[in-house]
């Protein structure tokens, strides 16, 4: 018998998860505030198919969505995550999979998004934490479009518990227990991202773009290693491959508020005509935070916060990044 899945949060990318996750067989609940998926996601006639949303329960009822769930896919923003955890703590009753589809650093207390939980949710939901994370475009997912992640958790079988709930045709998922790695790839690459549209919205090129995405890559491998991560987990779909995606896709809203602010709009004005949240304007802050106390240098990282968060001229930025001290690359 197919496992009941409940995913918990029915913007795109939650959405997008359920009309995969229904598309393998699984019984799926889709929980939204407002009892509401987001419907301009493509979920898509692919190859002719009945639109897979149809065989998806859709509710505002958190207490009903997390009953009897066998897996708990949680695909909130990072920083409405442990509010979502803390409510959903009394209403789940076994031990179901929880799964974190979410991309940040909890700020003020610079946890990953898996931490979160397990602070959140207590010893007795511990063990069966993870994650999900790599490129992977909402749309293109809903869409059946040949997609590759990671699955991570800090014990192995329960990653593969993830990807054996996931993993289908057009979904390719592999595995690894480097929660750190997959984490800090996922959310640092949010910043490149902001970076990479600001170079774009400026009118600069491809070999500045190239160049945002080489460094920007070695800034988010410096900051997981220095927190205990296997560097090589930097240069897979978690890391590397997330980092392209979002750095060049047309489809990653962090790009497009980076884009938008190389072209002069005010931050306040891009944020209030978009739907839904770009992490990386959040993020920016925290990874910040979280590279302060590690003592992990991150220019780019630093030059979007002041863009971002101070009003920096992206001009001015641009000029700051390309006239620091000199050094070997590998440093």
């Amino acid at each position: 018998m197919a496992p009941t899945v409940s995913v918990l949060g029915a913007g795109s990318w939650g959405t997008a998860l359920a009309v995969h996750l229904a598309r393998l067989g699984h019984h799926v609940k889709l929980w939204g505030r407002r009892g509401v998926a987001r419907a301009p996601i493509g979920s898509g006639q692919v190859g002719g198919e009945t639109d897979p949303l149809s065989a998806i329960t859709v509710t505002g009822d958190l207490a009903a969505t997390c009953a009897n769930a066998e897996a708990l896919v949680v695909a909130c923003p990072s920083h409405a995550l442990r509010e979502l955890a803390s409510a959903m703590l009394p209403l789940v009753e076994s031990q179901p999979l929880v799964v974190s589809t979410a991309k940040g650093i909890e700020l003020g207390t610079h946890l990953t998004m898996s931490e979160v939980l397990v602070e959140a949710l207590g010893p007795r939901h511990a063990e069966r934490v993870g994650v999900l994370s790599g490129p992977s475009f909402a749309k293109e997912v809903a869409q059946g479009m040949p997609t590759a992640v990671t699955a991570a958790a800090a014990q192995l079988h329960v990653a593969e518990a993830i990807q054996s709930l996931f993993n289908g045709p057009t979904f390719r998922v592999y595995t690894s227990t480097d929660l750190v790695g997959v984490q800090i790839g996922g959310a640092v690459k949010n910043v490149v991202a902001l970076a990479a549209g600001v170079s774009d919205g400026m009118g600069f090129g491809s070999n500045t773009r190239a160049a945002l995405v080489t460094r920007g890559l070695a800034e988010i491998s410096r900051l997981a290693v220095a927190l205990g991560a296997d560097g090589q987990t930097l240069a897979g779909l978690a890391g590397l491959g997330d980092l392209v995606l979002t750095c060049t896709g047309d489809l990653s809203r962090n790009r497009t508020v980076g884009l938008r602010l190389g072209r002069g709009e005010r931050l306040a004005d891009i944020v209030a005509s978009m739907q839904e949240v770009a992490e990386g304007v959040h993020n920016t802050r925290s990874v910040r935070e979280l590279a302060l106390k590690a003592r992990v240098e991150m220019p780019i990282a630093e030059q979007m916060y002041l863009v971002v968060h101070e009003g920096k001229d992206p001009k001015r930025a641009v000029v700051d990044l390309m006239t620091r001290r000199l050094r070997r690359e590998t440093d």
